[in-house]
């Protein structure tokens, strides 16, 4: 679905409409791309093409990487797997945390202020799908009703798959080895002071570390790592550890390769690096925030938080028309 929705964005949206919608980073493209990353695929491979055709299309970067974030953190069967492997805790905590990072992206990119690295991605995206300076598109209505038009999204399907299968591919493959040979005792060897019940705060920050590093080497996407979460939360990992790797399914060296291939190497590494600053200070976060707040009353709040996750993430539906 998600390299379908990519096709199709190729093909009909033309970068002038784009640029319209997106182009800006504002409160209203910044919320059309998240809410947009939420009506879409949950697969973080997928994801990434998306985010690459809005971006070569002239969508801004923040609005792009907020699409891919929630895209990979916001969508509604995410939080029916961690509901099932975890416990309602974790979806509160994937969907606020997921928010967060859409934040704390957008703050950092600010500071950082990558344009021109940013035009040189875009120019070197567009060069990898071979897309003209021509913007002279049919209408959408007479492309989607015509044969040329599926014939062209079809075209631009294959040309999508033929740049990622391998990478696809070899990381399943090994996410299925290291899930079947991989023994559980290695991960909790690698969280520091997972057998504590309190850890200290060092032990905490190094846990939230591992966890994008853990993610890094299982090559296990966004819906793949929770099994894994589980079985290191079974184990003692922390709240902010476990939040950590499931937050870091966007910093996996399949991703890594395949953001360098859309853009440049100096470009995904950007990215990551943003993705790996974000993502600890939002586990943190949402560890001591958790944590710092008990009682029945909390409780209470955060079960009721769990069940209407899904109905309040929905109300960003309408916020693109004001």
């Amino acid at each position: 679905l998600g390299y379908m929705i990519s096709s199709m964005i190729q093909v009909i949206v033309t970068r002038e409409r784009m640029k319209e919608s997106m182009g800006r980073t504002g409160p209203k493209s910044v919320v059309l791309g998240s809410v947009f990353g939420f009506l879409s695929s949950s697969c973080s491979f997928a994801a990434l093409a998306t985010t690459r055709s809005l971006f070569t299309k002239g969508a801004g970067l923040v609005p792009s990487l907020a699409f891919l974030l929630a895209s990979t953190n916001l969508v509604i069967e995410l939080g029916i797997i961690i509901a099932i492997f975890l416990g309602w805790q974790f979806v509160v905590g994937e969907y606020v945390g997921g928010v967060l990072l859409i934040l704390f992206m957008w703050l950092v990119v600010r500071l950082t202020r990558p344009g021109k690295l940013s035009e040189a991605a875009r120019e070197h995206a567009r060069e990898t799908t071979s897309e003209s300076n021509n913007d002279t598109v049919p209408d959408w209505r007479a492309l989607i009703r015509s044969r040329e038009g599926w014939q062209q999204v079809a075209n631009r399907y294959v040309m999508e798959w033929g740049m990622v299968w391998k990478d696809v591919t070899i990381g399943f493959t090994v996410a299925g080895i290291i899930a079947a040979i991989v023994p559980r005792a290695f991960f909790q060897a690698l969280f520091v002071g997972s057998s504590q019940s309190d850890p200290a705060f060092w032990q905490v920050l190094a846990q939230t570390i591992v966890g994008p590093v853990a993610a890094f080497f299982t090559f296990i996407g966004s819906m793949g790592n929770i099994p894994l979460a589980a079985v290191l939360y079974g184990n003692g990992v922390s709240f902010a550890g476990i939040m950590a790797f499931i937050f870091s399914d966007l910093v996996a060296l399949p991703v890594l390769r395949i953001q360098a291939r859309y853009y440049g190497w100096r470009m995904a590494l950007y990215i990551t690096a943003v993705f790996l600053v974000i993502l600890i200070v939002a586990a943190l976060i949402m560890h001591y925030g958790f944590a710092g707040s008990a009682g029945d009353a909390f409780e209470r709040v955060l079960q009721w938080l769990a069940c209407l996750a899904f109905a309040w993430l929905g109300t960003g539906l309408l916020l693109p028309l004001f």
